[in-house]
Order: structure tokens, then sequence, then C-alpha cells
């Protein structure tokens, strides 16, 4: 019978299987970044850097799109913050499955990216470990790898946008969105968050939408009687 038993290795892989399709298209962005980031003024070195140390394509888009404007680094990183602001009630709502040394936590929690969050959803609050860290593992090779091949041969290989890659990240999104809205506080936070956003959009700067509406994630906070 202990063959039918999930051994805990066996749930990282499964977390790594998850996000091989996640992976594709998150290679193609880390690409496409380290093409941006190079045509910023970048170099070859500190994309590569800041993909490792940060993982967060939004946060590093906008830095390297701001830079490339002439735009300053208080701007740059002001705008990274207010992206990757949403990233708090996220790991606050898997904090109580990390566990160990300060240190240990801290590379761990490297590996909290959206979708691997999603992947590890299983509903009602509750979320695996072990699939959160496969499935970011994965995503986190995926990204850096896509930036360094975009910087040292991304002339090369052409726009990625060409391929329609541009759409395929908010269709990703909306397909981890989905599982997600079984329950009517889920599907009432989701259209609270939508609904913030779309207000804002026309009249912030990048990045205000977002964390705005991530305060709507807050519905779901309430503890169960």
């Amino acid at each position: 019978m202990s063959s039918f038993v999930s051994s805990p290795a066996a749930r990282y892989r499964d977390g790594l299987r998850a996000a091989i399709p996640v992976a594709a298209t998150v290679g193609f962005f880390g690409v496409s970044f380290g093409l941006v980031a190079r045509a910023a003024g970048m170099g070859s070195l500190a994309p590569v850097i800041l993909s490792a140390t940060t993982f967060a394509g939004s946060a590093q888009f906008a830095i390297s799109s701001i830079l490339g404007a002439s735009g300053g680094a208080a701007a740059a990183i002001a705008a990274a913050v207010l992206l990757n602001a949403r990233y708090a009630p996220i790991s606050i709502s898997v904090a109580p499955l990390f566990r160990g040394s300060r240190l240990r936590r801290l590379f761990e929690a490297q590996l909290i990216v959206d979708e691997s969050w999603a992947l590890a959803s299983r509903g009602g609050g509750r979320f695996e470990r072990r699939i959160l860290l496969g499935a970011g593992l994965l995503l986190y090779a995926a990204w850096l790898a896509g930036t360094t091949v975009g910087v040292v041969a991304g002339d090369n290989l052409g726009d990625p946008k060409d391929l329609g890659l541009d759409g395929a990240f908010p269709a990703l999104f909306l397909a981890l969105l989905a599982p997600q809205l079984r329950a009517t506080r889920a599907a009432v936070a989701a259209l609270v968050g939508g609904a913030i956003a779309l207000v804002l959009i026309p009249i912030t700067p990048a990045g205000v939408p977002i964390v705005a509406a991530s305060a709507a994630c807050l519905l779901g906070l309430r503890r169960r009687a």
C-alpha cells in the first residue's frame, strides 16, 4: 500500500509537472525582458542579476521601461514597489507553511509568485507548500534562463509579440483564476478587484490599480467561526 502514498519528493515533482505549461510562457517573457533591459542600457550582467534576485516580471519590465525612457532610479524603484505590493497579501496567505531558519524561509519565499501560488491552492484558503516550491523552482529557472538568452542572443530571436505572447499572460492569469471562483466570497473578491482596477487604470499611474485591486483579497481573510 505504500506505493500509493505520495511521498514528499513526489509532491515537489508534481509541482514541477504542473508548472511546465506555464514555464514555457515565462521563459519567452524572460527572453523579452532580456531584450528590453539591454536596449534600455542595463548592459548584459545587470538584467541577469535582477532576474536572479527579484524574480518579478512586471516589476522588472517597469524598471527597464522607465530607465529606457530616461526616467530616474527613484521612479523605477517606486513603480517596482507598487507592482510587487500584491505579494504582501499573497505571502501572508502562505506564511504558516514556511518553517525553519530565517535564511531558509527567505530563500523559499523567493519562489512565491502568482503562478506557483495559484497552482498550490487547494481551495478554501488552503495551500500545499511542496507544490508551491516545486512549481516556483521551475518557473524561477525558466525566467532566469530566458533572461540570459534574451541578453546574450536576443537579437536573433525576433520579437516575442510577433508570436502573440503579449496576450499570453492575461490569458494565463484568467486560467489560473477560474478554479478559485467556486466559492461565493472568492467570486465577489475577484469582481471587486476587477472593478477597482477598471476604475483606476485611466486615472492613476501604472502599478496603482494592481495594488488597490489587491485589497479586495482582504475579503477572504475573515476567520471562520
